[in-house]
């Protein structure tokens, strides 16, 4: 069983906007709203929950880009922007506010599926990129805050690196908590003035 995909529309152009909104429904896609400027587009995307954002406008420009860029931060969603507009720079910024695919031509019914199609291509892969990316860095952390541990036990207690590490390792399965949860609270005791 496929997922209709939910799409807000946003294109500056009623005529367009008629016709490729009539083609997306035929299509079976669910156009939830359909806006001639992307003004309010954060409280229109929060509203509706798009599986995507379809964005169409002359002349986009920096305000489109914040609100992207804040949609992108908050409520990460797949955006394709159609522009026959905009040089390398406006692309760029484009990308980096979170647009999923720029088609450098304006919308046009018979382009909007394949546009779909990559730009939520494009933002899973990125979306998995980015959770890859916070796993690691809070694997890192974890690291980080374990290793400062053991340095402090080995210091303080004159014991060696395998001894703090087994320190550390009981006082979490004594305590059920992780090794960093011991870890954090072993760094805070031990660096905190003797009173």
């Amino acid at each position: 069983m496929t997922t209709t995909i939910s799409i807000l529309l946003v294109d500056d152009q009623p005529e367009r906007a008629t016709m490729v909104a009539e083609q997306l429904t035929a299509a079976g896609y669910d156009l939830l709203a359909q806006l001639t400027s992307a003004e309010g587009l954060l409280f229109q995307v929060e509203k509706y929950r798009p599986d995507i954002v379809l964005i169409d406008i002359e002349s986009p420009d920096r305000d489109i880009l914040e609100s992207l860029s804040v949609i992108n931060q908050h409520n990460p969603t797949p955006v394709a922007m159609f522009s026959a507009r905009g040089g390398a720079e406006f692309i760029t910024s484009a990308v980096e506010a979170g647009v999923s695919a720029y088609m450098s031509e304006g919308m046009s019914p018979d382009r909007v599926a394949p546009a779909i199609e990559i730009a939520m291509a494009q933002f899973r892969s990125y979306q998995q990129l980015r959770l890859s990316l916070a796993r690691t860095q809070k694997q890192l952390d974890e690291r980080k805050i374990i290793e400062r541990a053991k340095g402090l036990l080995m210091a303080r207690k004159n014991i060696s690196e395998q001894s703090a590490h087994q320190t550390l390792r009981t006082l979490a399965m004594n305590s059920n908590s992780t090794m960093q949860q011991v870890a954090e609270q072993v760094v805070e005791h031990l660096q905190s003035p003797v009173r």
